[in-house]
Formats: structure tokens, sequence, C-alpha cells
């Protein structure tokens, strides 16, 4: 590499980074404090009143805001309902779920503020609640984001991390919107609550990258589970735990599994046990399986992290009344 690409692609980094110093310091904590004082009340009870019905709604109010924030930032553009909206891209499409629940907390917030709360900001905070009340850590969530004013499916289709990328794909995709490796492993471990789709994990049971044989990687009692669940031709959305022997609470049972081979996504799995990891994110993978504290505080510090991605503020975007459409 000639001296000046190497210069080049450290001012392209320093530049990003600037960037999101610029927009995190937007947001704060206490953006409503006077505008919407009873924001934090009303979201924990419309979130504790969904966990209540269906406990897996803390998994997919967390994973609403991850798949939010890597299109465009944090900007609510996923909530929208238009024809070439995020929601209907492949990642996507009945896949993500939590908007009847989003709306649920909207018109909460608008009984009590109206025209004053983004939806952007009440999926955020709706992410951290479900994480505590999930049993999880709490962080003071950065507020003052406004909703986007279009959607985008092509970006959606393309920057989102997949179950079947390699790690180095999947950590590329993290670096594209500014978080490193750290984060790729603490906020993996969102998936020690929720469910996954036979679609997403079937490759590993049969015929493995053409091999003909299961994935090597995978637990054989687990595998022999998961081949009764979802056999050849059998029913591509039925679901099992993400988070094998702890599904719904959420702890650091997921990093415990990837030790013993029970990660139930490849993109789980490879954290630990592929060759990139040996040299990347293997070792902390093994230092949160046995210290739930520091996995924590590090998911904690990524979701702040997460949370800051290309925010609107200011005069940019909208509050939208209802969070699926823009303003008219």
């Amino acid at each position: 590499m000639k001296k000046s690409d190497s210069f080049y692609g450290y001012s392209l980094i320093l530049a990003f980074f600037m960037l999101f110093l610029a927009a995190r310091s937007q947001l704060i904590t206490d953006f409503y404090k006077t505008s919407c004082p009873n924001l934090m009340a009303i979201v924990r009870r419309e979130v504790q009143n969904a966990i209540k019905i269906e406990m897996r709604m803390a998994a997919s109010l967390l994973r609403l805001h991850f798949h939010d924030c890597f299109v465009n930032g944090c900007d609510a553009s996923i909530l929208l309902d238009v024809s070439d909206g995020e929601k209907f891209a492949g990642p996507n499409l009945n896949s993500v779920r939590g908007f009847d629940v989003v709306d649920n907390i909207k018109t909460s917030v608008e009984s009590a503020c109206p025209d004053v709360v983004s939806c952007a900001d009440i999926v955020a905070i709706a992410a951290r609640d479900s994480v505590l009340l999930s049993g999880g850590p709490t962080w003071k969530v950065l507020l003052g984001r406004r909703d986007a004013l279009v959607a985008n499916q092509s970006g959606a289709n393309t920057g989102l991390p997949s179950p079947f990328d390699n790690l180095g794909n999947i950590t590329l995709k993290f670096a594209n919107v500014g978080l490193n490796l750290k984060d790729v492993v603490s906020l993996s471990g969102g998936h020690t609550i929720g469910l996954s789709r036979c679609l997403l994990f079937s490759n590993r049971l049969f015929n493995f990258t053409g091999t003909g044989t299961p994935d090597s990687t995978l637990d054989t009692i687990m595998l022999s589970d998961l081949q009764k669940i979802c056999p050849v031709n059998g029913d591509a959305n039925k679901t099992t735990f993400l988070d094998r022997n702890s599904n719904d609470l959420f702890d650091n049972n997921y990093f415990q599994n990837l030790l013993n081979g029970k990660g139930l996504l490849s993109s789980d799995q490879i954290l630990f046990s592929s060759d990139e990891a040996k040299t990347t994110t293997q070792s902390l993978v093994q230092s949160y399986s046995t210290n739930s504290d520091l996995f924590f505080a590090d998911f904690a510090n990524s979701m702040i992290k997460m949370g800051s991605i290309s925010p609107l503020t200011g005069s940019s975007g909208q509050i939208r009344k209802n969070c699926r459409v823009v303003n008219s």
C-alpha cells in the first residue's frame, strides 16, 4: 500500500469518527425533561404489557432497533409502510416484528405529549426496556432523534448482517456504521433472548456448504434435536430458541453455548469456532462466558454507540404523528 493510500484510509476513519462524535453530542439523556416528563414511564408500561402477553416481544423490539439503526441510522425508517419500505426487504420480511407495540406506545405518548416525541426515540427506549425487563442491563438512552421521510429497502437488503455471512463480512458491515469487533461480539449477545426460524439455520443441519454432511461445529445432541424440528422439506417458518437452555432470560448463557458448539445460527458459532475468530473474537466470547458483568457493561456501551448511528436531529426529518407514515 502506498503511503498516500494509507493516509487516505486513516483520514476516512478519522472523519467518520468525528461525525459519530458530532452526532452523539447532539443527543442527550434529558431531551424530553420538560416537553414530555413522563415519557420513560409511559414506554416502560407499554413494553411491560407487551412482554406479559408475549415474552418473545422483548427480543423483537431489541431487533427492531438494531435493524433500524444499521440502515441510514436510527431514524425509524424501518417503520414506514411504503411499497419500497425496509420492512419488506429480504432480511426483514416476515421476520422483523413489534410494529403494533410501537404503535401502541406512540398512541399513549401522543395522548400525553402531542407532536413531541419521535418514533425513533420510542424504538430506542423500547429496546432498552426490553433488555432490562428480560433481566439484562440498563443504560441511559440518548434522545433527540427525529424521524426519516424515506425508507431504504436496497440498503436493508445489502447492509444488514446476515446469519449466512462469514465473520469478515459481518465485521465489515459493523465497521461501515462505525462499530468495532467488541461491538460485534457484545451485540451478538442480544441473541440470548428470542427465536429463530428454520429458514435461517437449517443450512447447517444436513448439507452444510455443499459437503453433504452437517456443520461439524454443531453439538451432536443439539443437531439431532434441530433435525427433528427442521426436517428436510419441513416448515421453514417453524421456530426454536436462539439461546438453548436459557430461553427468555437476558444473560451470558449465549456465550457459554458457543464454547460448547451450541450456537444456533452460523453467524453465532463462527464468533468462537471459525479460523478468523482465533485472532479476533474468540477471546471476547471466552471472557463474556465467564463474566456476565463484563458482558452487560460492554453490551450497554455498544447499544449506546449503535443508537447514535447517524441520527436525524435539529430541523432534519420530522416528528411523525403516526410511526407508519410521513406527516401530510
